[in-house]
């Protein structure tokens, strides 16, 4: 027989909070009542919200998949890792041959974009702002990426070893600079990651700045899962935390920001009409306020007791970056990103590039990405 709790039980255990008549449900009611003109920010995996309050229009912003650059410049961040990934094949099942054929295909997908690739495509029709004047720049270290990596797949179908980890990280992503390979892989990596979180950093940073929110009475609400499943589940790993609370000029309470890994998430494409735009807002304002009304009731219910302090910090952990040049650092932030499952793969930037937009006056111009600023990239690609 299963097993059922005492029916006087359960109906004292609903009374408080499990039940849409129970005293929970009423004080979160009640405190949406107070807080219905107050801005909402929700944001997930790839979108921004703004639910103004009161009834008006959400204002939405996507900043990932959807957005003119992204693709490109993580397919780019891919390339190298791709390698990788088929040396750790190689490892795994040595007489499975299936890396031969995916390194084939890889090779002939580098090669279509290497084929595709122009200062125009970046000028015209990437034409991102956060890029300007950078165009010939990022076209030829697309190029540059692409054409080093077709060279080793191919010499690696003569010389599987080539495709070893020792031989990789000797000659492709850690090697000192040579004529032949004057940027390691390493940099690439991490300057791509940059770039791409530059535009994010700066397009999304002035969509907020421009709403002209009452940062003190705003409620931000991170939602649902971004990135991997077991990434970005707390305040210090999720970077939009740390971007949002910057982007308020740290006016902000770091404590009104709530990250919910299990809550429901929203895409742009998926929204609705305005019927279904209301009820989402309606479940993410309760979400919020049925979880802030647990902090209110804590400060009043315990008054002599130290309080919890939420600390904004950005990912938890990340070596800092000392200079432009400090490649042990940004290796470093590679590999946590990759070795913890709790870290965004954005960490290994998010937080420099947004300080450094921060520090140069919003201007992305001016910022220093370790990996592109620092060095150069064949000049081959002409327009």
């Amino acid at each position: 027989m299963v097993y059922q709790p005492d029916a006087a039980f359960a109906g004292l255990f609903r009374a408080f909070t499990s039940d849409p008549q129970s005293i929970g449900a009423h004080l979160t009611q009640q405190m949406a009542q107070q807080a219905e003109d107050a801005p909402m920010l929700v944001s997930t995996g790839s979108d921004i919200a703004l639910f103004p309050g009161a009834g008006r229009s959400p204002s939405i912003e996507s900043f990932r998949k959807s957005t003119r650059g992204f693709i490109e410049l993580t397919a780019v961040s891919h390339l190298p890792l791709a390698l990788a990934y088929l040396a750790r094949m190689r490892e795994v099942a040595p007489h499975d041959d299936t890396w031969k054929s995916d390194a084939a295909r890889l090779r002939q997908h580098a090669q279509a974009v290497r084929e595709a690739n122009s200062v125009a495509l970046w000028r015209e029709q990437v034409a991102v702002e956060s890029f300007s004047g950078h165009e010939c720049k990022i076209a030829n270290l697309v190029d540059y990426t692409c054409g080093v990596t077709i060279d080793r797949l191919a010499r690696a179908e003569q010389d599987p070893e080539l495709l070893s980890f020792e031989r990789l990280n000797a000659e492709y992503f850690a090697a000192p600079s040579s004529a032949a390979l004057p940027v390691p892989m390493n940099d690439v990596m991490f300057a791509t990651f940059g770039l791409a979180f530059l535009d994010i950093a700066y397009r999304i940073g002035n969509w907020l700045r421009a709403q002209s929110l009452d940062w003190q009475r705003a409620m931000v609400l991170v939602s649902g899962q971004s990135g991997r499943p077991t990434a970005g589940a707390t305040w210090a790993s999720n970077n939009m935390c740390y971007f949002v609370w910057r982007a308020s000029e740290r006016v902000l309470p770091p404590d009104r920001i709530l990250v919910a890994p299990h809550a429901p998430s929203f895409s742009v494409a998926e929204l609705g009409d305005g019927a279904a735009l209301a009820e989402r807002e309606r479940t993410y304002r309760s979400l919020w306020l049925n979880t802030r009304s647990s902090i209110d009731v804590a400060r009043l219910l315990f008054p002599d007791q130290r309080a919890y302090h939420v600390e904004p910090a950005p990912a938890d952990g990340m070596p800092p970056i000392t200079s432009i040049d400090d490649r042990d650092a940004t290796a470093a932030r590679l590999r946590r990103i990759m070795e913890d499952p709790a870290q965004l793969l954005s960490n290994c930037v998010a937080d420099y590039i947004v300080d450094q937009l921060h520090d140069n006056g919003n201007q992305p111009q001016n910022v220093a990405i370790p990996g592109f600023t620092n060095v150069s990239y064949p000049d081959v690609v002409k327009p």
